[in-house]
C-alpha cells in the first residue's frame, strides 16, 4: 500500500480510501450489503495496509455508522492505526434541526456519530454539502469548536461550487478558526468539471483531494450497456446513476477505456482508477466495494503504469457538462 499526507497536513492515508456506504442497511440501498456481508471486505481491506475509512451519519440512517465502529475496533488492535471519517448534513429525520450545518446540528451530529461510531473522536468530519440556509460564519465556528472540544482532529469539505469553498476558508482564516484540510468531491474520467476550478483552487491551497465516485458508481468498469442500462442490482436501482451518466459521450469514452484496457492488460476499471491515481493531486479516491474483485481491482490499480499517449487517449473524448452532484 502507497501512503500520502492528507493536503498540507502531517496526516498520513493510504492512497485509497474505502467508502462504507456499502455496508449498512438493505433496506436503505438494495445494493447495500448487511455489516455481516461486508465483514470479509473490510478485513481484506485492512490487510491490503487501507487505514483510510469514509462513512456520513446518513448512510443506513445511522446504521453504516454503526458497522463501521465495529469493523474498525476488530481489525485494528489500536485507535491510532486508522483514519476515521464522517459526515454531517443530511437529515436524520423530518423535524426542524435534524439536518443542515448550524450550529445546533452539527453539535447535536458529532456526539451521535460518536456514539454510533462507539470512539471519541473523529479524525476527519467533513461537511456533506453546502448548507443555503446557514450562515458559513456560524457553521466554521461550530466546526471550529468541536476540534478544540477535542471530539475533531481535522476537518474537510464535500461537493461545493469553488467560491463557496474559498468563502468558508476566508471565513475561518479571518477569525482564526479551523480550516478545511481536504475536499471529496464528484471526480472521474466522465464527469472532470472540477478540473476547471476546483482541484486548482485546492492545489492552491494545500487541501488534499478524496474524490467520491472515481468508477462513475460502476459506470466505468464497462458492464453498462446503451440498450437496457445495465444487470447488476446496482445498475438497476441507482436512480442518480441515471441522472448523472448513461450520455452518448459516457459511453463512448467507456469505449475508449476499454481499448486503452485491451492495450495495457488490465479490467476498465483498474485502468480508470489508474488514470485518477496518476493524478499528482489526488490523495486518495473513495471506492466502493460490494464484491471482492471490486476492492482487488482498486489495490491492483496502484501498480499500474500508464504513459502519456494513454493518459491523453483517456481524456481527449471529453466534452463538458453541466454540474452534477452538488
Amino acid at each position: 500500500m502507497q501512503y500520502k499526507r492528507l493536503g498540507n497536513t502531517g496526516l498520513s492515508v493510504s492512497h485509497i480510501c474505502l467508502g462504507m456506504m456499502s455496508y449498512g442497511d438493505p433496506q436503505w440501498r438494495a445494493w447495500v450489503l448487511t455489516e455481516e456481508a461486508g465483514r470479509p471486505i473490510v478485513q481484506k481491506a485492512v490487510e491490503a495496509g487501507i487505514n483510510f475509512f469514509d462513512t456520513a451519519n446518513g448512510y443506513s440512517n445511522g446504521a453504516s455508522e454503526k458497522a463501521t465502529g465495529r469493523y474498525l475496533r476488530e481489525f485494528f488492535t489500536s485507535r491510532d492505526e486508522y483514519v476515521l471519517a464522517t459526515k454531517v448534513f443530511f437529515s436524520m429525520g423530518d423535524k426542524p434541526n435534524q439536518g443542515g450545518l448550524s450550529r445546533k446540528h452539527i453539535f447535536d451530529s458529532i456526539d451521535a456519530s460518536l456514539r454510533r461510531l462507539n470512539t471519541d473522536h473523529i479524525d476527519l468530519y467533513q461537511i456533506h454539502r453546502w448548507d443555503e440556509n446557514t450562515p458559513i460564519a456560524e457553521t466554521m465556528e461550530a466546526l471550529h469548536d468541536v476540534v478544540k472540544a477535542g471530539k475533531v482532529r481535522y476537518i474537510g469539505a464535500s461537493s461545493m461550487y469553488a467560491w463557496q469553498f474559498a468563502s468558508a476558508q476566508y471565513t475561518a482564516q479571518l477569525h482564526g478558526w479551523t480550516q478545511f484540510v481536504s475536499m471529496q468531491n464528484h471526480y472521474n474520467l466522465i464527469y472532470r468539471e472540477e478540473e476547471r476550478e476546483m482541484i486548482p483552487l485546492c492545489q492552491a491551497m494545500g487541501v488534499g483531494l478524496i474524490p467520491w465516485s472515481p468508477l462513475a458508481r460502476g459506470f466505468l468498469a464497462g458492464n453498462r450497456t446503451r440498450e437496457n442500462g445495465g444487470e447488476t442490482t446496482r445498475a438497476q436501482t441507482d436512480t442518480l446513476a441515471d441522472a448523472f451518466y448513461f450520455r452518448d459521450l459516457d459511453f463512448d469514452i467507456v469505449d475508449r477505456l476499454k481499448v486503452v484496457s485491451q492495450r495495457v492488460g488490465k479490467s476498465p476499471a483498474q485502468v480508470a482508477l489508474a488514470w485518477m491515481l496518476h493524478k499528482p493531486y489526488i490523495t486518495a479516491p473513495i471506492i466502493g466495494a460490494t464484491k471482492q474483485y471490486q476492492l482487488d481491482d482498486a489495490i491492483a490499480a496502484l501498480e499500474i503504469t500508464l504513459t502519456a499517449q494513454d493518459m491523453t487517449e483517456l481524456e481527449e473524448l471529453y466534452q463538458p457538462r453541466g454540474i452534477a452532484g452538488h
